[in-house]
């Protein structure tokens, strides 16, 4: 379905969850954060960093940590109680709290009444206004008690990192779970209240075949996953230790990577899913199809959503809060991290200020990767002329005046277009994973 042109992928490029991205993050002045907090009025939504899992994959690059030590755990809860009061303590009066996420790592690596002691704090000390709730989970360590307590919470979105169902590649990965398992844990979800279910899939894993690939999106469909996110697995040894485990030799190719990305797409929207970007999808009632459909997609820290508030508020160590005119991470290691929130202090002093060029040039990116399309400043259409002409005379992408589209065979070549406007790429180049 689509052509493989190796040459206009061989740069690798972000992906795109903020612009600026976190690697052009650098010192902040003090205060920085809790002037933005002070002033983030209206609808906000909020994240919270869970950094650990009862087990550690190879493959993963999230910034987490076994659970097995309960007084660790328990030290950084206390952290994050202290936190939740601190932020709700700045935050103005008319501040409406309206999404609340949970992510990790594994939130249900922590006990149930550890979560619900979370929930219990989010509700004393900020103002929520019937906000959605959703979580990211570890089927390995879901269990019927964890139902029962999504349902009292009111989580209807979940998200379940499945990855694959060949038992050969789970081995290869550090990430063995049953059919049975994964089967068992939707039929959980699904009768704790959860009515939007994601499940996390990925290619280009070790000694995973095309044929490895379809059979993973066939159980995916027949378990009924209202969203399924396809990632090409990437593979920076040099910035994941972890990922040492995992022998290069072991992994697919370029050319076949590109193959497995085409047929999860063409699979996928075949099956009635409608794609969101390059690597989402979307059953038709999901909310996020209709976000799609009604030209309401936004792209954060958390990928696509349709949340359209423009702040989100990171909590827990390495969380990245984003604001209109900034973006600010939490300090990523738990020890500072606890000694600066039990001070009642917040820790991100790592971040960018967003100028009014960021802005412009963010607005330009999200709405090529949300939408497929932009209308582009006459300036910055003369500065990437050249370079887009390569993906032009492809027809990967059309230019009518100053409305660039991206066409569908061009899908996969979306983040690498949209680099094209990224001033900081230039200016401060650095290895990223593969655009596909």
């Amino acid at each position: 379905m689509w052509t493989y042109i190796p040459e206009l992928l061989a740069t690798p490029v972000p992906r795109y969850t903020s612009y600026p991205t976190a690697a052009d993050f650098g010192p902040l002045a003090p205060g920085t954060i809790e002037r933005a907090v002070a002033g983030a009025s209206g609808d906000i939504s909020l994240y919270l960093h869970i950094p650990f899992c009862e087990q550690i994959c190879f493959y993963c690059g999230c910034n987490t940590a076994a659970s097995g030590k309960r007084a660790r755990v328990e030290a950084y809860l206390a952290a994050l109680h202290q936190e939740i009061a601190t932020v709700g303590s700045l935050l103005p009066q008319d501040a409406r709290v309206r999404r609340i996420a949970f992510g990790g790592g594994s939130p249900n690596a922590i006990l149930t009444g550890e979560f619900l002691a979370l929930v219990d704090a989010l509700h004393a000390h900020l103002p929520l206004f019937a906000p959605e709730w959703s979580i990211e989970l570890d089927p390995r360590s879901l269990t019927a008690e964890w139902s029962a307590a999504l349902g009292s919470t009111g989580i209807t979105r979940a998200s379940m990192g499945v990855q694959t169902f060949a038992a050969h590649c789970q081995k290869a990965i550090g990430r063995e779970q049953s059919l049975t398992m994964i089967c068992r844990s939707t039929d959980w979800l699904r009768k704790g209240g959860v009515t939007s279910l994601n499940f996390d899939l990925m290619y280009g894993l070790p000694h995973q075949s095309e044929a490895d690939l379809e059979d993973s999106l066939e159980m995916t469909r027949k378990l009924g996953a209202d969203r399924i996110a396809v990632f090409g697995y990437a593979h920076v040894p040099h910035l994941v230790p972890r990922q040492t485990m995992i022998r290069e030799g072991d992994l697919p190719g370029a050319a076949a990577r590109f193959t497995m990305a085409s047929e999860a797409h063409r699979i996928l929207t075949a099956d009635g899913y409608r794609a969101i970007g390059f690597d989402h999808f979307a059953l038709p009632h999901d909310p996020m199809a209709r976000a799609a459909q009604q030209g309401r997609l936004r792209r954060n820290f958390q990928g696509f959503t349709d949340d359209p508030s423009e702040v989100l508020i990171g909590m827990g160590a390495s969380a990245i809060s984003g604001f209109p005119g900034l973006h600010a991470q939490n300090e990523k290691h738990t020890a500072t991290y606890r000694q600066l929130s039990e001070a009642g202090r917040l820790s991100a002093s790592y971040g960018i200020a967003r100028s009014p060029e960021d802005q412009r040039r963010g607005a330009v990116i999200e709405a090529l990767l949300c939408e497929g399309e932009a209308i582009i400043p006459e300036d910055l259409l003369a500065q990437v002329s050249d370079r887009l002409t390569p993906f032009t005379d492809e027809g990967l992408a059309r230019l009518h005046g100053r409305k660039l589209a991206i066409a569908p065979a061009g899908l996969p070549y979306a983040r690498v277009i949209a680099a094209l406007f990224d001033a900081y790429r230039s200016a401060a180049p650095r290895k990223f994973s593969s655009a596909i």
